[in-house]
């Protein structure tokens, strides 16, 4: 039961089997050519095959990375290189975006980097326009300066937000076009391919990986632009590098069977799920589920896509008893960590034998003194296909999903006192 997506997932066997057979043919091409020449071939080959799946100008720049992180530092490196002025970064906090952002931007030194956050003290996320309002104080701030920025823009971060809005980072792109340049954070992947075209109309560059919503292996990037740009990366990376190869086949496999489903269906499945969730959690004393707004991308897409409808599910832990407290960082962790294992006992329930996949602990703040962070159900493009392939499937992945919870509830439920002591 994969409902951690938001972290990483298991290839499926078709993934696996797509990987089989590119690995197969460049045995046979690597018998007589150089490791060179087929490595660049097949590159070339998945990087058409991702702009037609995505319906993608084909001017469009597109290079493969090692990772998200990779396309940062070099994206970075790039900047710094080509100003006489320490450029100015400004990203989302480190808990919403990943641990290795802000040393992967700080590796060249020559950077100054500011940071968001975009939840409270609590956890709860932080008012929009607070968060737009320090963005547009920290750009105006460097240019005003003579500093060129780097305004990195999250869609989405690990519990599903987005930050700043849409609506700032165009105002400020309007506003200072000749030294701001806006990356988008998408390495979720959790973007419809009429929002990326949006982004890229928009002169935006745009990150995206295969490992996360499309369940690709990880170490699977790739970086965007509308048309040659100057701060884009100048090269592949690393230059030769089959398994990028087989993990982009992979994901390429994943996008295709997705793209092929009806966006109406996908939507209707998507809505399904999420109402299901948020009753789930809000009935579970032991959770609570952390807000997620609007995904709102006004003023550049207009017309509703898939991708407004939340697909990232946080919520905090809670003890029960002998009264309502909140479970720290390390119990949650304790938590997650036990919720893949199936445990074997006559004297358990149905639930305790399923194994389940969460989205690894999100750090949200504190409550009542204690420092918690928040588990994620996801939804996957493959969980969506299995969904609108076969009749019924949808209804038995909103149930498994459900049980996600109910084994999630009954290991707190276990850690218990009362429950603790029942058992001596």
């Amino acid at each position: 039961m994969a409902y951690g997506s938001a972290t990483a997932s298991v290839v499926s066997d078709d993934g696996y089997h797509a990987a089989e057979r590119l690995h197969h043919r460049l045995q046979l091409d690597l018998a007589c050519e150089s490791s060179d020449a087929v490595y660049c071939r097949e590159l070339v080959r998945i990087r058409q095959d991702l702009i037609e799946l995505l319906a993608l100008p084909s001017t469009t720049q597109l290079v493969f990375s090692a990772s998200g992180t990779d396309v940062h530092h070099c994206l970075a490196k790039q900047l710094s290189r080509q100003t006489v002025l320490p450029p100015r970064i400004i990203m989302i906090e480190a808990n919403e975006t990943g641990k290795g952002v802000a040393a992967a931007l700080k590796g060249e030194g020559h950077v100054e980097l500011c940071t968001l956050t975009i939840r409270q003290a609590d956890g709860q996320p932080k008012p929009q326009n607070q968060i737009d309002a320090e963005a547009e104080s920290l750009v105006y701030s460097a240019v005003t300066s003579g500093q060129t920025v780097l305004l990195i823009v999250l869609d989405q971060s690990k519990t599903g937000l987005i930050a700043p809005s849409l609506h700032c980072v165009v105002r400020l792109q309007q506003r200072f076009k000749e030294h701001l340049v806006i990356f988008v954070d998408a390495c979720q992947f959790r973007i419809a391919a009429a929002t990326l075209r949006a982004y890229l109309a928009q002169g935006f560059l745009v990150a995206l990986t295969g490992s996360k919503f499309l369940t690709g292996p990880s170490f699977s990037a790739a970086l965007l632009s509308a048309q040659p740009h100057d701060i884009a990366l100048s090269q592949d990376l690393p230059p030769v590098n089959f398994g990028l190869l087989m993990r982009w086949e992979i994901a390429l496999y994943e996008l295709q069977t997705f793209q092929a489903l009806p966006v109406a269906e996908i939507e209707r499945f998507l809505a399904q799920f999420a109402e299901a969730i948020d009753q789930a959690l809000c009935s579970h004393a032991c959770f609570e589920a952390l807000p997620v707004p609007k995904l709102d991308r006004l003023p550049l897409i207009t017309t509703s896509q898939w991708d407004h409808i939340q697909s990232i599910f946080p919520f905090l832990l809670y003890h029960t008893a002998p009264k309502r407290m909140p479970l720290s960082t390390a119990e949650t962790v304790a938590i997650y960590q036990q919720v893949p294992i199936s445990f074997q006992s006559n004297d358990q329930p149905a639930v305790a034998t399923a194994r389940c996949q969460l989205g690894q602990p999100v750090a949200c703040g504190s409550r009542e003194g204690i420092e918690v962070s928040a588990l994620r159900l996801c939804l996957s493009a493959r969980l969506i296909v299995n969904a609108l392939r076969h009749p019924n499937q949808g209804e038995i992945i909103i149930a498994d999903a459900l049980t996600v919870l109910a084994k999630t509830a009954w290991l707190i439920h276990s850690t218990e006192p009362h429950h603790v002591k029942s058992n001596l």
